[in-house]
């Protein structure tokens, strides 16, 4: 008996978590979805006792649609390329093979294959190639006239309709691919930073898997990789950018003079310095690779003569070159606010090759103190050692 209840319990899915808002908004929107679609079609196709004005598709479409935006068999181009490529093989499919039960079989199973090769699967397709070949006289007298009303003119508006709702709940949809992105994790991040995998591991992991998922393979990746950092945050425990950073911070202005920056980073040792307005405001960031790109000092012949040369304050009220600070600093610059999690920094130090300093910003936005990359590594250094010493596992 207990065994015949943990073989029916494994038919059941795992608890949704998501809130009670989200649910109730997937609801409304499905009803927007179907009243909408149905009243613009009535309107629009006139004689419905000729031609439907709603197929029964369209339900199923809505649940992709408003529960589960985010999926890849809710994108528009799934909706409305599956739909037309279903809706047109089901009406072949209907005139040429006599026999509706292998005239229904041969429908769906070549619209999954053309939908699979086509980059537009969506399950509803398949009711539709089935609508096609099995909905009556009433739709097969439409012949090819049935996909463009009901079939093609259903998607388009249920597609219009999904998309305004969603931007007025603030959601994203169409959820789109990051197309040409960066390996940040792998390539801009320094090793001694870098997470557990990267898209490589992920992308021969989904080959191996060899098996379509209800899920992108960018959502997949930021889903892993904020699961790590949530990990990280768990064995490193609650350590702040306030924790880490330093806070005597040396600042220029915008009107700062290049020499003037420049001793300032030779004095002090430092590689960065932030640009702050009158109000403590971050307007940039001014770094030694600022000073060595505008001097034009990747070309290593005479390098001290051209940095005094670019330097050194021209005489009189004209000058080409760049005289001050805010002529060559890096604007905008990347920040953190004082009371964010160290391990939130890693990302941010991947969003530039060069970026090795981070601004550290209060609830009013003024700077308060600054993390470089060698204070973050050390952190998550002598975090790790401590974790491991809690557990037993280091001497």
């Amino acid at each position: 008996m207990f065994k015949l209840q943990d073989w029916l319990r494994s038919f059941l899915p795992a608890a949704t978590v998501i809130s009670h808002r989200e649910r109730l908004r997937s609801s409304i929107g499905a009803f927007a979805g179907i009243a909408l679609t149905s009243a613009i079609s009535y309107w629009c196709v006139q004689d419905v006792t000729a031609i439907p004005y709603l197929i029964a598709p369209m339900g199923a479409s809505a649940v992709l649609l408003f529960a589960v935006p985010a999926s890849p068999l809710a994108q528009p181009w799934s909706l409305f390329g599956g739909n037309l490529v279903a809706a047109i093989i089901g009406v072949t499919c209907a005139i040429f093979i006599t026999h509706p039960m292998l005239s229904a079989a041969v429908a769906v199973s070549l619209s999954i294959l053309v939908m699979l090769y086509l980059r537009c699967l969506h399950p509803p397709s398949g009711a539709v190639a089935l609508t096609a070949v099995l909905g009556g006289n009433a739709i097969h007298q439409l012949g090819y006239g049935f996909v463009l009303a009901p079939v093609a003119l259903n998607s388009c508006i249920i597609i219009l309709v999904a998309m305004a709702f969603h931007r007025s709940t603030k959601h994203s949809y169409p959820h789109t691919a990051l197309v040409s992105k960066q390996d940040v994790l792998s390539k801009d991040i320094p090793a001694e930073l870098r997470f557990g995998f990267n898209s490589d591991d992920l992308n021969a992991v989904l080959k191996e898997h060899n098996e379509l998922l209800d899920i992108s393979r960018d959502d997949l990746e930021k889903i892993f990789q904020q699961t790590e950092m949530h990990a990280y945050r768990r064995r490193f425990g609650e350590v702040r950018c306030s924790d880490i950073m330093k806070k005597d911070v040396i600042t220029v202005e915008f009107g700062t003079e290049l020499e003037e920056a420049w001793s300032l980073l030779r004095k002090h040792n430092i590689k960065a310095l932030p640009v702050v307005n009158k109000s403590r405001l971050v307007i940039g960031i001014i770094t030694q690779v600022d000073f060595m790109k505008n001097a034009n000092l990747e070309v290593y012949d005479d390098f001290e003569g051209k940095l005094k040369q670019f330097i050194r304050r021209t005489a009189g009220h004209h000058s080409d070159k760049p005289e001050v600070v805010g002529q060559i600093m890096t604007s905008p610059v990347v920040t953190a606010n004082m009371h964010m999690h160290i391990i939130e920094l890693i990302p941010r130090m991947t969003q530039q090759r060069i970026l090795q300093h981070i601004p550290v910003l209060d609830d009013e936005r003024k700077l308060v103190g600054i993390v470089t990359q060698s204070d973050l590594v050390s952190a998550l250094y002598h975090g790790r050692v401590a974790n491991l010493k809690t557990l037993g596992l280091s001497s």
